[in-house]
């Protein structure tokens, strides 16, 4: 058996758009979708094989990468529902780091990448030398 990877939720990651998720859905229903986040995170192999994980910006140690999810207890599909995760997988030590959880309507602009991509860069302190350059 494959060995999970650990998952960390960033603290920016809790502090702006998981605390508009807890407030729209119920607190019962926005846990259940966490685990199920973290289900998918600690098998993020699997995901990308299976195509549920896109893959952003990808160098020997590290991706960027980008998971669609529903939340518990909603009709719609996890593309449908407009919900991303930006991930940060640390392939090396097996850790997934969830930076930003958001819906299709918390960007602001016409270019959901970009602003994402922002996001992540101002708020995440040295993610783009993992890279060697900007996200």
């Amino acid at each position: 058996m494959d060995r999970l990877y650990t998952v960390i939720f960033e603290d920016f990651t809790q502090r702006h758009f998981i605390k508009s998720f807890r407030k729209k859905y119920s607190e019962k229903n926005w846990k259940e979708t966490e685990i199920d986040i973290v289900s998918m995170c600690e098998r993020i192999d699997n995901f990308r094989i299976a195509g549920r994980v896109a893959i952003i910006k990808e160098n020997d140690n590290y991706s960027i990468c980008k998971l669609e999810f529903k939340v518990v207890g909603t009709k719609d599909s996890p593309r449908a529902s407009g919900n991303r995760c930006i991930l940060l997988e640390d392939k090396v030590n097996r850790v997934v780091r969830v930076l930003l959880v958001y819906s299709k309507n918390d960007f602001k602009g016409s270019n959901e990448t970009e602003w994402w991509k922002q996001e992540v860069s101002s708020a995440i302190l040295g993610l783009a030398e993992k890279f060697g350059q900007k996200l």
